[in-house]
């Protein structure tokens, strides 16, 4: 969610309603377009909106460039998971990469993937439509319980983990949102990633705990900073497989 493209009062066109509904969780979610852009709002905090994305599409290149180079690729190979659809620009940023042969997107709103599918879409140049790219409606957690699962059985399946859900570990605007941020979730992660797989995480702050926790679980942490508009950087924290006391 990128904060760094976050509306300032008294600039730009009035935002207007486009589609106003009941989020999976039961709270209100809203689309507003103001001008050329699009805005989701979620219980009348703002998340996301089309006006930059400089954050998010970081958060993909910084992983994908930590993978390592494969000498003997023939063609494209790498597995992408992301968690959160919001306005795109994650995916449409993993799916311009030559090497990625498919992207997963797991996002728990039905309205977000349907906006996509209509007035939102061309604003991330149309991810959806790319054959690559498999949207995935459910709870991200619940999910990566259950692909963990599947994962001890058939072995790990991605390159790359990129998770932009909420604004973070240290500021969820959804109730429940913080379960994503703990060790049995990271543990859970870790399985579904491939021998020198790598994983970000976005945050709109930085989250000394949460670092720790990462430093635990994987070893070592990349913190990577993308200038806001306003306020301080935007956050993403990135870690390998491989690297440290949980590597495997």
């Amino acid at each position: 969610m990128d904060t760094a493209a976050a509306p300032l009062a008294g600039f730009g066109p009035e935002p207007v309603v486009v589609d106003r509904t009941t989020g999976a969780t039961g709270g209100e979610l809203v689309l507003r377009r103001a001008g050329e852009h699009f805005e989701i709002i979620s219980n009348g905090v703002f998340l996301m909106d089309t006006r930059d994305g400089a954050s998010e599409r970081e958060m993909v290149r910084a992983c994908l460039a930590a993978l390592p180079e494969a000498a003997d690729r023939a063609g494209p190979d790498v597995r992408v998971l992301i968690g959160g659809l919001g306005v795109g620009f994650s995916a449409r940023e993993a799916l311009d990469d030559a090497r990625v042969e498919h992207v997963r997107v797991v996002e728990l709103e039905p309205s977000v993937v349907d906006w996509h599918r209509g007035p939102l879409g061309a604003a991330a140049g149309e991810p959806l439509a790319d054959p690559r790219c498999e949207v995935v409606c459910a709870d991200l957690v619940a999910w990566l319980a259950e692909a963990a699962e599947a994962a001890s059985r058939g072995g790990p399946w991605a390159d790359a983990v990129c998770l932009d859900t909420d604004n973070g570990p240290d500021w969820t605007v959804v109730e429940g949102n913080g379960r994503l941020y703990t060790a049995d979730t990271l543990a859970k992660l870790r399985r579904l990633l491939r021998p020198g797989g790598v994983a970000a995480f976005w945050s709109a702050m930085r989250a000394p705990a949460f670092a720790e926790l990462l430093a635990r679980e994987f070893g070592a942490v990349e913190t990577v900073e993308v200038p806001a508009r306003a306020g301080e950087p935007d956050i993403i924290y990135l870690v390998r497989t491989g690297t440290g006391p949980a590597a495997g």
